[in-house]
């Protein structure tokens, strides 16, 4: 029984995890479209963001994994370095202070939160 389980909450599973990483990646690609006038810099950081999550996805061996390269326990150090991007992104591209920072910063928080909730030792997703 995971930590999450003893909690009475059960943890993600790989193919909801799949699911919740196309759909982050759906969002950063809206955000880009939305942010592209009005701040290039965020559009081109949620573009990128959006690009990391989809080639990521497509590597790992779980539901909607394309070339399943890549184990589902190491999609996790992926996660940590994306979500590390969202957040600190718009700090080190030098739009921390705007409002639409706003959104990478819940957006990794977010992500720390799947990651945590995540069943990582779950059994081959194929």
């Amino acid at each position: 029984m995971t930590e999450l389980e003893r909690l009475g909450r059960p943890p993600i599973s790989p193919a909801q995890h799949a699911v919740l990483d196309y759909a982050v990646a759906a969002t950063f690609c809206g955000v880009g479209f939305a942010l592209r006038r009005r701040n290039p810099t965020a559009a081109n950081l949620a573009f990128a963001n959006a690009g990391m999550i989809v080639a990521m996805s497509m590597l790992t061996n779980y539901p909607g994994g394309v070339f399943r390269s890549l184990s589902f326990r190491g999609h996790r150090a992926g996660d940590m370095v994306q979500a590390v991007v969202a957040g600190a992104g718009p700090v080190l591209l030098g739009f921390g202070d705007k409002p639409e920072a706003n959104y990478f910063y819940a957006q990794a928080l977010s992500e720390a939160g799947v990651i945590a909730a995540t069943d990582w030792d779950a059994a081959s997703a194929g």
